[in-house]
Order: structure tokens, then sequence, then C-alpha cells
């Protein structure tokens, strides 16, 4: 038997008493995952992506681990929901326009204390500032860096469009000016560099593709480096007193630690290892989080019908951003078809083996977009369901 034979009898053991579509998250893989990237991270904390995860109850499992600390959230409602639920350090990752969400964070001392939003424009100032209907509290700032490569005098960008701050006189000009305003105070600078964190760099079947994505990788660590470091020094010529400095992502976990600069590192996909991660040399993880779909239909030899499983993942569409069929091995989608909304036909000489209400078992192509279709996920441990507890979702939330 096979690992990931011997991983599907479990399941299918550990499930028996219920009915798919459902979601799993085997917590023997989440704590390995977890432990390799506190092993890559060389020492330096983590700071947890709530998107990757979007479930409070593993959120907190993995901060009581020694190493993590600190979550990095997506939305400014998101944010001010973790503080009040008790997480006392809470990183929105994103500029916010939610002026009622602002209007609670700076009437709250609280909330002022656990939450540091994100700025890359003297606009979005304004508009916390327009918000406030009379709350006081000062408002922990972090400046985001734009880490994207820029080659041939600027022609060539190699990477996400996220901050307009580039340069260190970019980013300290951006920290004066929080510091002229009176209400707000820059804690830290976060720098995501997607396009080393995020690309797979060994892609089956593309071997002049997965060594020009290694080149550019090892071209653009060099040149962060360099210039990540040029802009702490520039803002602590402003702020002496930053706090933190953030960066990395779960495929460039120790790669990112080894910048002195660097005192804390983003990242959380890692844990659920999507298949979105299969593709990498930095690092090997183990499929934690898993979402079974029933078999309702058998068309003929060769084939089976499942319930839904149309769940595409964000990105630029195409075929990496599906699902994968996982177990048991051998399954794939019919060309004509895809994963559907309500129903999906799977192909291969293991259909002939499953019967009406058998599960098979996928692998969502992102991290915690997977959350955003369960209300809740089963915690094996084992061949036992040893808890199951809510996703956001089935806390009555859905952020974005």
């Amino acid at each position: 038997m096979t690992a990931r034979a011997a991983d599907r009898a479990r399941y299918d053991r550990a499930t028996a008493h219920l009915d798919a579509p459902l979601a799993i998250v085997d917590l023997d893989a989440f704590d390995a995952n977890a432990d390799d990237m506190l092993r890559r991270a060389g020492g330096k904390p983590i700071r947890v992506a709530s998107k990757s995860v979007r479930c409070r109850a593993l959120l907190e499992r993995v901060l009581a681990k020694d190493g993590f600390t600190g979550v990095m959230s997506f939305t400014l409602a998101e944010s001010l929901w973790l503080a009040r639920s008790g997480f006392d350090d809470v990183l929105l990752a994103y500029p916010s326009a939610d002026r009622a969400r602002f209007a609670e964070l700076t009437s709250d001392p609280k909330l002022a204390a656990a939450v540091t939003v994100m700025i890359d424009d003297p606009a979005q100032l304004r508009l916390i500032d327009e918000s406030r209907s009379g709350g006081r509290e000062v408002v922990r700032v972090c400046l985001e860096l734009d880490t994207s490569l820029r080659l041939f005098g600027g022609r060539v960008r190699v990477g996400a469009r996220r901050s307009p701050l580039h340069s260190p006189a970019q980013v300290a000009d951006m920290a004066r000016a929080v510091a002229r305003r009176p209400g707000f105070e820059v804690v830290g600078i976060m720098a995501y560099e997607g396009h080393v964190a995020g690309v797979g760099d060994s892609v089956p079947g593309r071997p002049l593709r997965s060594r020009a994505v290694r080149l550019m990788q090892a071209r653009a660590r060099r040149e962060l480096a360099e210039r990540r470091a040029a802009v702490v020094r520039a803002v602590r010529d402003v702020v002496p007193g930053l706090e933190f400095v953030n960066g990395g992502g779960t495929g460039s976990v120790q790669f990112t630690a080894a910048e002195e600069c660097v005192t804390e590192i983003g990242a959380g996909s890692g844990l659920y290892v999507p298949r979105l991660f299969d593709n990498y040399t930095s690092f090997t993880g183990r499929p934690a989080a898993l979402f079974a779909q029933p078999v309702v239909r058998r068309p003929g030899v060769g084939v089976v019908t499942v319930l839904g499983g149309g769940y595409p993942a964000s990105g630029v569409a195409g075929t990496d951003r599906l699902p994968v069929p996982y177990l048991p091995e051998g399954l794939r989608y019919d060309p004509q078809e895809g994963p559907g909304e309500v129903q999906t036909p799977l192909l291969g000489s293991p259909a002939d083996d499953l019967l009406i209400g058998d599960k098979v078992w996928f692998r969502h192509a992102k991290a915690g977009e997977l959350c955003e279709r369960f209300d809740a996920l089963h915690l094996v441990q084992g061949d036992t369901v040893t808890e199951t507890v809510p996703t956001y979702r089935g806390e009555g939330h859905t952020f974005l």
C-alpha cells in the first residue's frame, strides 16, 4: 500500500460516520508543516497569515507553538473581530477603505492597541481621519514596500502590483508624512515578495520555464535584500523605535529569514500545503487540508460522477487554479467538463472500484480559500476525527 493509499484509508475510516461533502485537516500533517516552517525560519518569529487558514481554532493551535507570534489579517473587519476574540497582535496586510470599521478602531483603546493597519499613500491617512467620528485613539501604521524586480530601466517588472513605494526615499517620505500627522504612529515595515515566495520553481514538464524562474528568483532575492536593508535604514532615521520588519512567504521563509534587517516572517499557506505548493525546490510539505465529494453516479466503465467540486482558486484563470482529484490516485477530470458547480465527472481506472456514496478526496489549489466553501473543518488525527471546528464561514463571517 502506498503512503497516499494509506492516507485515504485513514481518512475514510475517520469520516465513515460523516456524509460528504466535507473538509478535513490532518493535524499530524498540519503540525509537521508548522515545525518545518519554524526550522526554515531559523529562530525568527513567524506571523501567521490568516487568509491562508480562515479558522480561529487552527490559528490558536499554531500560535500556541513557540516561534509563531501574531496574525497577518486580510480585512479590517476581520482584524477587529480577531482582536475582540483575544488575538492581541494583528497586522492588517492590505490597505482598507472601511470607514465604519475605522470609526470603531479609533474609538476603542483595546482595538487600537491590538491592530496595525497598512499604509502606502497619504490619501489613506486622510480617509482614516475622515472616518474617526470623534475617535481619538492613535492608529498603529505599517508601511508596505513594493518588492517587485524592475529590469531594463523599469521597462520590465516582475512581481505583484501592490504598493507604490519602491525606493528607500519613497518609503522614508511616507514615514515622514505619517509622523507629521497627529493620531498616527509608524511601527513597522512589510514587504511581501510574492514572485519569490508564491511561484513554483520546479514545474513538471517545464524544465526551461523552471530554470528561468529559479534564475529570476535568485536575482530578485539579491536585489530585494539590498534594497530592503536600505529602506529599513532610511525609515529608522525617521522612526528610531520601529517595532518590526516583516517579510517572506511560505516559499521563501529561509531566504527572507537570512536577511539581518528582517525581524519576522509572514507565512500561512505552508500549514495546509495546497496543490500550488507542489512545485517548489525550497521545501516539501505534507498536504494537510482536503475536501471530499460523494460519488453519486456511475455513468459507465472508468467513470464516476461526484457531487459539486467546482471550487476554483483566485488568480489568473487556468488549470493550476482548479482543485485536483487526490485520493484514490489516478482519477482525472473529463477535459470536456472539468470540475462543475453541481457535478463533476471523473475518469480513470480507479473509478471502477468506487461505489455510490464513496468519497473522493480533493486538494484545493490555494490554502484558506477552501474554507469559504465549508462551514466546518473535521480535525483528523490518525484514523479518528478528534474535533470539528467552525471556519470563518461557519462562524457567520465572509470577510471578502
